[in-house]
């Protein structure tokens, strides 16, 4: 029998700290410190990348990048690249929400200050790890500092509307912009180098605690993002290189319309050609910087659904085959057992299942899914089978106590009957089902932990607006909180 695990889920920038935004630094040790006591062994979190201009962490600039909001000032100040006098001045940041406009105009400010002290002292106790970094991972970086200094050169206009010898990747053209935009390439470069030493050595504390991280991995990308301006050919796209067909999922019991998600979707044909190198690379590197890896809409990697890119819904798409199973096998033969986590929630086809479970991938459970039928429903903990992830929401669920206290009718009937009630005892019970259960892991959002309502919320799928914002203070957290989340650990022997 497998370990039984349990964790907390929270996105890095919902962490305290004084920079508007959570970052690598010492509230993130702070939290895994949290976790220890508590006799957590699992972190997990949402993707690291770049965000856009939704903030959203699942429509990034680069599957592979970092987030540079992320990067902890205090730690680039005690490296000398900072004085006092550059963090004197810092705009009134809200402790409860993100304000990600304002945080990334006053951040990129003093990263310059600290990029161009780090050129003045020629990377002196830099030197060898950076021109490492930069060997090591040119194969991403160059295109990806390109194509941020393009955009800020272009006004942040999408790549399609690029000149047309920078859209196509002209070599003439990349060279002449290589050579306009040099200041801002390697501004980008450094702010890289800089993510991934703070990120590592905040992985690398946490594993010799005996925490694991988990992370994620959109299945698909964003239209505006380098993955797509780099490598056209593996996404249908039409002649001006915009999409041909985007990404979503068709109309079901939760939205009669669907979801027009507008990713531009992959042309399986053409990865195969090239022996699928660009998801072999991504999936390389994710479980690299993590030690396991949730593949957001997994389903999409048996099939996917397909939409003409202009509808303005979902209704009329079509299936088309994926080849998940030729990438995750060609993965397999690299690295043998696969630390990966399939998001297999909503409608699962069989076909589905059988990819899923062709690889012994974990799948997910999600408490507030249980309610909407009878006792046979497979999100009750008593129907749960041991290789899965047992949740009481996600990142795109309202929180727990916000869920109960909304629920209506039949599905508040089954919940009364199953959990005893809807208020906050009835929400440390909710928590226990989860604990319990025969799940291998059992994981829930710091929100439940900490038995917050609606305020607290994350994300609401299908709203563009307003999401991604929420941060908790220590404060809030209290030592009867602390203590419930550590006896049920110990409890049911996680």
């Amino acid at each position: 029998m497998k370990k039984r695990k349990s964790g907390i889920l929270l996105h890095i920038t919902s962490l305290p700290g004084d920079e508007g935004t959570g970052t690598l630094g010492r509230e993130a040790y702070k939290f895994v410190d949290f976790l220890v006591e508590t006799k957590q062994k699992i972190w997990q979190i949402l993707p690291v990348g770049p965000v856009g201009s939704n903030n959203s962490p699942y429509q990034c600039y680069s599957a592979f990048a970092g987030n540079i909001l992320l990067i902890d000032l205090d730690i680039i100040s005690e490296e000398g690249l900072l004085n006092k006098y550059d963090l004197a001045y810092k705009p009134r940041l809200g402790e409860k929400e993100i304000e990600f406009q304002k945080i990334d105009e006053w951040k990129v400010s003093i990263l310059r200050k600290a990029f161009q002290k780090f050129r003045e002292i020629n990377h002196e106790g830099f030197g060898h790890d950076y021109d490492v970094f930069l060997k090591e991972h040119s194969w991403w970086l160059d295109d990806f500092s390109l194509f941020m200094a393009a955009k800020k050169h272009f006004e942040n206009d999408i790549w399609t509307s690029w000149p047309d010898g920078l859209k196509f990747k002209n070599a003439v053209e990349i060279h002449k912009y290589k050579l306009m935009l040099e200041d801002d390439i390697s501004f980008w470069k450094f702010l890289q180098f800089q993510f991934f030493r703070q990120w590592f050595k905040l992985k690398n504390y946490a594993n010799e605690k005996g925490i694991e991280i988990i992370g994620d991995i959109p299945l698909y990308v964003s239209n505006d993002s380098v993955d797509v301006w780099s490598n056209t050919d593996i996404f249908l796209l039409n002649e001006d290189l915009t999409p041909k067909e985007v990404g979503g999922v068709p109309p079901d019991y939760f939205s009669e319309d669907g979801q027009l998600w507008g990713n531009p979707v992959y042309d399986w044909e053409r990865l195969e050609v090239r022996n699928f190198d660009w998801w072999i690379a991504r999936l390389h590197f994710n479980l690299n910087l993590f030690n396991a890896v949730r593949i957001d809409h997994f389903r999409g990697l048996e099939s996917f659904w397909s939409i003409p890119a202009g509808e303005n819904s979902a209704k009329n798409g079509k299936w088309v085959a994926a080849k998940g199973y030729q990438v995750l096998s060609l993965l397999k033969k690299h690295i043998g057992y696969l630390p990966l986590i399939a998001e297999d929630l909503g409608i699962i086809t069989n076909e589905v299942e059988k990819l899923r479970d062709a690889f012994e991938l974990p799948g997910m459970k999600v408490l507030q899914f249980a309610f909407l039928t009878d006792a046979t429903n497979e999100y009750l903990p008593h129907n749960f089978k041991q290789n899965f992830i047992a949740y009481t929401g996600t990142h795109d669920n309202d929180t727990t106590l916000g869920w109960l206290e909304s629920a209506k009718g039949k599905e508040k009937a089954s919940i009364n009957l199953y959990i005893g009630g809807i208020n906050k005892k009835e929400l440390q019970n909710a928590m226990e089902f989860i604990w319990g259960s025969v799940a291998e892991i059992a994981i829930a959002p710091m929100q439940d932990i900490m038995e917050l309502g609606s305020q607290a919320r994350m994300n609401t799928p299908g709203i563009a607006n307003g999401n991604w914002g929420w941060r908790f203070e220590w404060k809030h957290l209290t030592e009867k909180q602390r203590c419930f989340l550590k006896l049920i650990t110990e409890k049911y022997n996680r």
